[in-house]
């Protein structure tokens, strides 16, 4: 029909926006999927997040506990220190960060490296320690260029004073920067990485209770990571405090007393077990561990050849020399082998089968009882009664008083000597034990072995006639408001069963050997209290240089043990003075310096005046350091003498 339109139906375009829309309402599905998982299923993950982005907790370490004397003088105390930390979730660029502070610190990077790593799989907004210690005018320096270290974070932390220097740097130990392999640990598990914790010392064993408790701020920051305010705080909690046995004054006196000379000295109180002082000589400063020590300063101390960075008077394991001849003499009399008035005639050797065992005094001493062999120190005498006795008889009496095995003085790693038997030997070395080999035994040498705080327990014991205390150095831990956490008592270690009287002679000779002519030990003698001791020299091994002399790591051990008063014990010493050679010349002056300090500090002898002409010798010179001004001289020991 002319002008008639016709429609034709396109279904073309009708797919094309049936297509389109399904495509449309397909990306809003998947945007309404993914808006419905973000707003509910990720809800609280990603507010945690936010909030981390503008809020952020920053850790306040918690100041140590201090150690103090028994009389309440602070030994070791805190003192403020800053550290520099990173927050990884701010830092743009982790090396060009680090080498920045390597330059402006003088640092290895490597070490800052090593640092970051190891703070790696905690959450990225928790500060790394990457640099402890800094200076002020380090300090002074990241501030003025915070802006161009993002991520940069300075803490305070307290850090341990040493006040006293090097005093009884062994006993108290030293700090440093907790290791991965000590944070994978049950005790260590609220530690984080940068603390300080004990190395060793009492700072290590009593590291639960020193350590206190961290705080922390929360506070508000902008999207640079700058600090906007402070949302809430939680003080850190102070670590208990420890009050030791030690006596400051009677500590600092014994460590003067050995001068430049190796080894070491106990004290202890006979009828408590109380640990007066404790020496290990020569010291070293135990700050330099809680900051960066220098490579001169550790090589100085590895090539030293006193070795200071070794506690001697726990872990020191020399063989006891003459002083062991008082272990010898109680079991003779305790199995009636001997009574005091048995002589024995020393003509300057004891031959066992082949072997040819000598005394020190080449001549003999002659027809000798217990006391002069005490006196004198005969090893024939000795000798034979330690033949008679056997090894494991004299290694029962030995055990009894506290010899042979770890007393539990309260440090880690205390050493336990040795006692040889016959059990041992055969288990040792798979051989039987000769009748010879006891003669050595029977006067400290051979295989036996003990500490210098063994040597000190042994003798209180036979001060108080056979009640062996163990020796502990603390006597109290203190909170922070002064209240009483826990105290410590006497614990008798050991009671010997010897029969009272077996005593008398023993101990009568111990005062010959200080108080009378001849004694080895009367360079200990003090003319207002009456002490009793025993010297000992212990060899070392038999070697001479060229020129017939001996090198000084070869030389004789020196040794003296003793205690006062004699009628009425208080204390007793064991001194062991390394390479010193004879026990009379080298450790009974020591000795006597220790025990003159004690009682002065008792009030018993009046101390010097300041100046006066009887001055003691700080640098522990021997001439006139135990005897008053115009007292009668006292005996020197002869060359070789014990």
């Amino acid at each position: 029909m002319k002008g008639q339109r016709y429609i034709r139906e396109v279904k073309e375009p009708r797919r094309r926006v049936l297509g389109m829309s399904i495509a449309v309402a397909a990306v809003f599905l998947v945007l309404l999927s993914r808006l419905w998982y973000l707003q509910i299923i990720e809800s609280d993950n990603l507010r945690k997040l936010s909030e981390n982005n503008r809020l952020r907790f920053v850790p306040v370490a918690a100041s140590r506990g201090a150690i103090l004397d028994r009389n309440g003088n602070v030994l070791v105390n805190n003192t403020p220190s800053f550290s520099v930390a990173v927050v990884p979730q701010d830092v743009r660029d982790k090396e060009a960060l680090l080498t920045s502070l390597a330059r402006y610190l003088a640092l290895d990077p490597e070490e800052l490296r090593a640092k970051w790593e190891k703070g790696k799989g905690r959450a990225k907004f928790y500060p790394i320690v990457i640099a402890s210690g800094i200076s002020r005018e380090q300090l002074e320096f990241l501030e003025e260029n915070r802006l161009r270290l993002p991520g940069l974070d300075v803490e305070m932390k307290p850090i341990r004073e040493y006040g006293n220097g090097q005093l009884a740097a062994h006993l108290f130990g030293y700090l440093g920067e907790i290791s991965e392999a000590e944070l994978d640990k049950e005790e260590f598990r609220s530690y984080n990485p940068g603390d300080y914790v004990g190395k060793s010392g009492i700072e290590r064993s009593w590291e639960r209770y020193l350590h206190g408790s961290d705080g922390g701020r929360q506070i508000e920051v902008d999207a640079r990571g700058r600090y906007l305010r402070t949302i809430s705080e939680t003080s850190p909690t102070i670590g208990n405090s420890i009050v030791l046995t030690i006596d400051r004054d009677l500590q600092k006196r014994a460590e003067q007393s050995f001068g430049d000379k190796a080894g070491a000295a106990v004290a202890i109180d006979v009828n408590s077990g109380e640990i007066l002082a404790f020496v290990s000589n020569p010291g070293f400063d135990p700050s330099l561990f809680t900051g960066r020590m220098s490579p001169q300063q550790w090589k100085s101390y590895l090539d030293d050849k006193r070795h200071p960075l070794e506690n001697k008077a726990l872990k020191g394991q020399y063989p006891p020399g003459s002083t062991f001849k008082i272990i010898t003499a109680l079991a003779g009399l305790q199995e009636g082998l001997i009574d005091e008035n048995t002589t024995v005639v020393c003509k300057g050797a004891h031959t066992v089968g082949k072997d040819t065992f000598k005394c020190w005094d080449k001549k003999g001493h002659g027809v000798v009882d217990l006391k002069r062999a005490l006196k004198e120190s005969c090893d024939v005498y000795f000798y034979q009664l330690g033949e008679r006795l056997g090894v494991d008889r004299i290694a029962a009496y030995a055990r009894e008083f506290g010899l042979g095995s770890p007393v539990g003085v309260g440090l880690e790693n205390e050493k336990g000597g040795l006692i040889p038997t016959t059990a041992w030997k055969e288990q040792k070395y798979n051989k039987k034990w000769f009748r010879g080999e006891t003669l050595p035994v029977s006067i400290g040498q051979g295989y036996t072995l003990a500490t210098p705080l063994q040597l000190a327990a042994m003798i209180a014991g036979v001060a108080t006639e056979g009640t062996v205390y163990r020796p502990h150095l603390v006597k109290r831990v203190v909170d922070p408001d002064g209240q009483v956490l826990r105290e410590f008592s006497p614990e008798v270690l050991k009671k010997v069963a010897l029969r009272p009287e077996i005593y008398r002679p023993v101990k009568q000779g111990l005062l010959a050997v200080v108080n009378e002519p001849r004694g080895t030990g009367g360079m200990a003698r003090l003319y207002e209290v009456k002490v009793a001791g025993k010297t000992g020299t212990s060899q070392v091994v038999k070697m001479r240089d060229s020129k017939g002399g001996v090198p000084y790591q070869y030389r004789d051990h020196a040794l003296f043990v003793a205690f006062a008063p004699y009628d009425k014990p208080e204390v007793a010493v064991a001194v062991v003075v390394e390479h010193g050679e004879h026990g009379g010349s080298a450790a009974a002056p020591i000795a006597g310096r220790i025990l003159r300090a004690y009682f002065e500090g008792k009030g018993v002898i009046k101390a010097p005046v300041k100046g006066g002409g009887d001055e003691e010798d700080e640098g522990g010179a021997e001439s006139g350091a135990v005897a008053p001004e115009n007292s009668q001289s006292v005996p020197v020991p002869e060359k070789g003498q014990p």
